[in-house]
This record gives C-alpha cells, structure tokens and sequence, in this order.
C-alpha cells in the first residue's frame, strides 16, 4: 500500500545511512517529503525480480530478504536487511529492471523515491550525489567480496563472515551476546554462502557445542565474536 502519509522517522538513525551521512537536518526533512510511504505485510514484495525499476527505498520498520532467481528457477538469498537499510539502489544509477526480488519477512514499512526526484536531489545536495556514489560503490564491494570467498574460501569460512556481517548489520547487544535480529532460517544461509542446508545445521551444531553461538530455528545469537573471527579468517 502506498501512501503521501509518512511514518515516524528517526532522524539521528537516518543520518547514520550512507546516502545522507553529512546532510543538516532541514536538507534531511526536505528529502524526506519527497517520498512516498509504502506497506508490505509479512510474505509481500516490495518488487520482483524483472520489474521495472521505478523507486529506491528506504526500511524504516521490519525486515525483509532480497532474493535472485537463476535461470533454473533456484532462489539464492544475498542480503538480508533491517530498519534504515537502503534497497533498490539500482534506480540510483538508471537501471531498468530489479535485478532482485525484496520480499517482507515481517510487517515492513518504507519511504520510496521516484527517479525524477532522486535525480533533483542529486542536482540540488552536491552531498547527496557524492553520497550516493560512495553508497552504490560499498554494495558493490560487498558484492564482489563475497563472490571471491565464494570461490576461494572453504563453507565453513564463508559461513563465519556471513554471520559476522549480518551481526554488524542488524546486530543488537543482549546479555547472551550478539543477536542476528533477523529470522533466517539454516536454508537461508545456505543460500547466503553457497552450501547446503545439512552443511550449515552441522557447522552450527558444531559451533554451539563449542560455544561459539546460540542457534533455535530462525536465530543466532553470537556468544564468542572473536572466536568466529578465528574461524573466517583462519
């Protein structure tokens, strides 16, 4: 559902997002009336994979998975983001189609914006366009990092630095340690690294009994950050 109706928005948190890192307040509120509100309930999608490429966004409230789809029809995770993560950044530099599907993995609230006003943007906050290339060139080296553990990297690597970046992606502090406050499942990390979901439960297991984390179904908590540090690194 789309709506001119914003939601609560944090600006300290906003300020923190790559793309309007440096911009004063008044600039941050001209910004933000610029886009539409857009709800997706638990199990919607923000676009698919193949759309048109009409609107960058940014989460305000929820979590959601961006997913691609090969050729053969199987789906393989690549981010999964929370609140005040930026999505769609294609629309940025003019692509024409989604390259992934963003799919609402609860409740999610978004501010969207159109092509013609990020483009106004980018004309009138010079900030604003310096900012956006810093923000597509960090995806993009996040993407080709992991496309080289993928292919040199053992699973068991590749499975510590996937669960040490969503850690500082949407970490949160409890007094067990660091929880991944994101509901993934084991077959949504093995899509994440590259490996099998019977690979992933025994990596975990193994890492349980070791201390290193906590695991239940759909969380993770990281006990010992050093210790998976060791293990991605190793």
């Amino acid at each position: 559902m789309i709506s001119n109706e914003l939601p609560a928005i944090n600006y300290n948190s906003l300020q923190q997002v790559t793309l309007f890192k440096g911009l004063p307040l008044e600039v941050l509120q001209d910004i933000c009336q610029g886009a539409q509100a857009r709800r997706t309930a638990k199990g919607g999608f923000f676009f698919l994979q193949g759309d048109l490429a009409e609107r960058q966004y940014l989460l305000i409230t929820g979590r959601l998975k961006l997913s691609q789809t090969n050729a053969d029809g199987q789906s393989m995770l690549l981010r999964a983001i929370g609140p005040y993560s930026l999505f769609g950044l294609v629309v940025l530099a003019k692509a024409e189609y989604y390259p992934v599907s963003a799919e609402a993995l609860e409740d999610c609230t978004a501010l969207g914006w159109n092509k013609p006003t990020l483009m106004q943007f980018v004309t009138r906050y010079p900030t604003f366009s310096l900012n956006a290339i810093q923000a597509m060139a960090s995806h993009t080296q996040e993407f080709q990092e992991r496309l080289r553990q993928m292919g040199t990297e053992k699973v068991e690597h590749r499975l510590a630095h996937t669960l040490l970046r969503l850690a500082s992606q949407t970490g949160k502090k409890t007094p067990e340690g660091v929880l991944i406050d994101l509901p993934l499942t084991r077959q949504d990390l093995g899509e994440m690294t590259g490996t099998t979901l019977y690979t992933v439960s025994r990596l975990l297991s193994q890492w349980e009994n070791q201390g290193l984390i906590i695991a239940d179904r759909e969380h993770i908590v990281i006990r010992y950050p050093h210790g998976l540090v060791q293990i991605a690194e190793s």
